[in-house]
């Protein structure tokens, strides 16, 4: 959008004929209809960003259906009620938390650089800070990354520890980190109001590797550690034991719901469409680096995905639909931090080796006995750690002036001859994101596990807490593991010339 049409009485006088009193009362009259054109023009403008932002809002949401299909799929089927319930609390409990909490910590300005103080409640709201549309699309983001969390710890945690970890994870430890990276007066941002930027650039993490990937990651990481592995993940040799999920239907649907949602996380970020950037013509804006980020999340997911489909043949010999899917959401996860500000080619790295990065930690993982059902931690956590480091690589000096605008010599990627100043704030956050979930989750989750309320007994992990906590069964199955008297469905071959069962007993009858 053009800058605002300005008009002075006196630009008018010299143009307009007659005497100076109909000159002047003529010049004042196209004055005022000027101010009426330019104010309506920003209300458009205006009512344009709103609807944009509300769109992306609603995109990121529906991503906690696709955690929820994700999870459900990748969990045992005696669990799917259990992580169902989780998904929805996520949700509902990180609402209220962040409404009475979490967004005047992480966006209630004027404040400090470690936290905000304003807007509890959503008091004085809306302001020239934000508007309601702001509020909802932030939300989204801080129920992402408890929906995180809750993948790492599934199938033996206790229903109260879901509610406590995840309204302190939405109401303070994610808010405290967002205001660090994204307010205005956060201490390590590249958009910092006072322009006195960390190393000289500020660490650039437009869509949240971080801030959103990483937190939820490292605070599954904890809790996942503290609670122990699932009762039969490894055998006493120590040896790795596969507790499949039921369903790669599920997982498969969850995923294509989660590529949709970040076209909503990564281009939403932008907050604003309507902007014009004045550097190459009126066809070049905003609107371009929305759509440019949505071609850089797209190869990165795609790249992460062949990657893995191809490396995991190798390394195991079959094509598994699954670990292409989690290579996939870690090729996504990378991107987010840097896909406004890098080229489409540079996605294709960040992807590559995104895919390498989790089959690696997901190979320590097995190591050092660590159970994660979704491979959150190593996903989340390890891939988004990638992704800043990338970031710090590979940012172009064009788009990081375009969406950091204010400091034209502002660092920008090491490889891209932007020196190494980008990379070390890069760093400094992953550093600092590590140590503060470290110091606030971990001890939650020891305090749980302490007082009894993190992990369920064992009686009840073995029957499955959709019996032993939740009333019933989400559906009848048959899990091969367990062979139990519960009744089930079973799919028989029948070979060709065979007759079907069904239709022998009604011959017989």
């Amino acid at each position: 959008m053009a800058d605002p049409i300005s008009c002075s009485a006196a630009d008018l006088l010299p143009l307009l004929g007659g005497s100076a009193a109909n000159a002047t009362a003529a010049a004042a009259f196209l004055c005022t209809r000027f101010d009426e054109v330019s104010s309506r023009l920003d209300g458009a403008k205006f009512a344009i960003d709103n609807t944009y932002l509300l769109f992306s809002a609603y995109l990121v949401f529906a991503m906690q259906l696709g955690f929820a299909m994700l999870c459900a799929g990748s969990v045992r089927a005696k669990n799917t009620m259990n992580i169902m319930l989780t998904n929805v609390l996520d949700a509902a409990a990180g609402g209220l938390s962040y409404y009475l909490f979490g967004y005047a910590f992480a966006f209630g300005g004027p404040s400090n650089g470690f936290i905000g103080k304003h807007f509890f409640g959503l008091r004085d709201f809306p302001s020239p800070a934000g508007d309601y549309s702001f509020f909802l699309y932030q939300w989204a983001f801080a129920i992402a990354a408890a929906g995180i969390t809750s993948g790492s710890i599934a199938e033996r945690t206790q229903f109260v520890a879901y509610l406590i970890y995840s309204s302190f994870l939405t109401g303070f430890v994610y808010p405290v980190v967002s205001h660090w990276v994204w307010s205005g007066d956060g201490w390590a941002g590249a958009a910092k109001a006072d322009g006195n930027f960390l190393f000289g650039s500020g660490a650039i993490d437009f869509a949240g590797s971080g801030v959103v990937h990483m937190v939820g990651g490292i605070a599954g990481l904890w809790g996942a550690l503290i609670e122990g592995p699932r009762i039969g993940r490894f055998d006493h040799s120590g040896l790795s034991v596969a507790l499949r999920g039921h369903s790669a239907s599920l997982v498969v649907l969850g995923t294509f719901l989660l590529w949709f949602g970040w076209y909503g996380f990564n281009p939403g970020s932008f907050l604003a469409i309507a902007k014009s950037y004045d550097t190459r013509g009126a066809y070049y804006g905003q609107w371009s680096a929305v759509g440019r980020t949505a071609v850089t999340t797209t190869l990165a997911g795609s790249t992460a995905a062949l990657t893995t489909l191809f490396g995991k043949r190798l390394l195991v010999g079959h094509w598994n639909v699954i670990d292409v899917c989690n290579g996939l959401l870690g090729g996504f996860a990378a991107i987010t931090s840097g896909c406004s500000v890098v080229e489409p080619w540079a996605a294709i790295i960040c992807g590559f080796v995104a895919s390498w990065v989790l089959i690696g930690f997901n190979k320590l993982a097995e190591k050092v006995k660590y159970d994660d059902p979704l491979e959150a931690a190593q996903l989340h956590g390890g891939c988004g750690a990638w992704g800043l480091l990338f970031t710090g690589l590979f940012a172009k000096k064009a788009f990081v002036n375009e969406v950091y605008p204010g400091k034209p010599d502002r660092p920008y990627g090491l490889l891209m001859g932007g020196g190494g100043r980008l990379l070390g704030a890069q760093i400094i956050q992953i550093l600092v994101i590590i140590g503060w979930v470290t110091v606030t989750m971990a001890p939650l989750f020891w305090v749980l596990h302490k007082l009894r309320l993190l992990r369920i007994s064992s009686d009840d992990e073995m029957a499955g807490m959709d019996v032993t906590r939740h009333g019933g069964l989400a559906y009848i199955y048959h899990d091969q593991e367990d062979e139990n008297t519960l009744p089930h469905f079973k799919m028989t071959r029948i070979e060709q010339g065979e007759t079907p069962i069904g239709e022998r007993r009604q011959q017989g009858a």
